[in-house]
């Protein structure tokens, strides 16, 4: 590993300090190098609050001068919340960038690397480039498409099954494979689930304290066939719910006035798919979002394009069960050939369970409802 990709690696840790709380920005970590010693460094916090380069910068002071930055996404160019990075960089006298990546943002795209480099600053990009895009996956899919990032994660036995043929789930897997998700779940900005999930597994979809917040948890039903005591229910100023439903359908007086009573936001969306969900979440902020959600719905979340990464953990159980579901529904596929085949595999065990990680082939979603 070179120097500068060891320092790059201390950049991308730095950044997943801040995992889960910066969107809709991005997770970037600064650090200032002088003659071989980091002199400063620094992680973006949250949205609102300065960039990481203003950190490093500021630990760093006078040693900046002539000292080389190292950071993981482009610095920005252009006022924001917050003044341009660039200017920062500039003013402080650093002599060499090294940035992992450029910014897909349409306000930067190559913006800072040119203003850096007019003012006659050496600039380095492309080191460890794909890890600096997979950290942030979901902020780069939302600028390029408008929707938010979609993960769909599940566990099953080893013949297949999320539950036994009675409905019983808990728990498929150990607890070291349950504090991973927790872990997944604090990273990400909303957890989507759907009515059936509510009505038989009453899930809370939270961090369980891993965390002091937890995402956004959004429960999407068109038939509003909902229990009024289901956990997902209680909200507070760390963890909210927002219930998604369709124009098209009567919503029970009763079962509204309730929810909004408890602090339940309620959205009403035209189309109500997967896709408009997803683009909805992206404009309240969300870079990535969680499915934890019954087979049908993922089905549906799937063949719209909706899902990007498939997160599996597998059980060395068997529960049997002709009628037990499925984790995936009919996504219309009736030919092994046609199987969708998961890219950048990756797969570890948790505990006694093993974890598959991948990547979906790209759906371009349809254009019409």
């Amino acid at each position: 590993m070179t120097d500068d990709e060891q320092f790059m690696t201390h950049c991308l840790e730095l950044a997943q300090r801040a995992w889960g709380r910066t969107s809709p920005n991005p997770l970037v970590g600064a650090v200032i190098v002088r003659e071989g010693q980091v002199v400063g460094e620094g992680f973006h916090p949250q949205a609102g609050q300065p960039h990481a380069e203003v950190f490093a910068l500021s630990e760093a002071g006078d040693l900046a001068q002539g000292a080389t930055l190292y950071v993981n996404l482009e610095p920005c160019n252009h006022f924001g919340r917050t003044p341009p990075c660039t200017e920062a960089v500039i003013c402080a006298g650093i002599q060499r960038v090294v940035v992992g990546m450029v910014d897909p943002d349409p306000r930067v795209a190559g913006g800072g690397i040119t203003r850096l480099q007019q003012a006659g600053i050496e600039v380095v990009t492309g080191v460890l480039v794909e890890a600096c895009q997979e950290l942030n996956e979901g902020f780069l899919h939302r600028v390029r498409t408008g929707r938010a990032f979609g993960i769909l994660k599940y566990a099953m036995t080893l013949d297949g099954k999320i539950a036994s043929s009675t409905g019983d789930s808990f728990w498929i897997t150990g607890e070291p494979a349950r504090q991973w998700v927790y872990h997944l779940r604090s990273g990400c900005d909303a957890v989507i689930t759907g009515g059936s999930t509510v009505r038989r597994d009453n899930p809370a979809l939270t961090t369980h304290g891993l965390t002091t917040h937890s995402p956004l948890r959004v429960v999407l039903s068109r038939s509003l066939d909902l229990p009024l005591d289901a956990k997902i229910w209680q909200v507070d100023e760390h963890c909210r719910t927002l219930l998604i439903t369709s124009p098209q359908v009567e919503p029970p007086p009763l079962l509204i006035k309730q929810l909004l009573s408890l602090g339940v936001e309620v959205l009403e969306l035209d189309p109500c798919n997967p896709l408009t969900v997803l683009a909805e979440l992206a404009d309240q902020g969300c870079n990535t979002v969680l499915w934890e959600c019954g087979g049908n719905l993922a089905a549906q979340a799937i063949q719209a394009g909706a899902v990007q990464k498939v997160v599996a953990f597998i059980a060395p159980k068997i529960i049997g069960g002709v009628g037990a579901p499925t984790p995936v529904g009919d996504v219309g596929l009736t030919r092994i050939q046609a199987a969708l085949s998961l890219n950048r595999c990756r797969w570890e065990t948790i505990g006694q369970d093993w974890l598959i990680q991948g990547y979906l082939p790209e759906v371009v979603p349809a254009t019409s409802d």
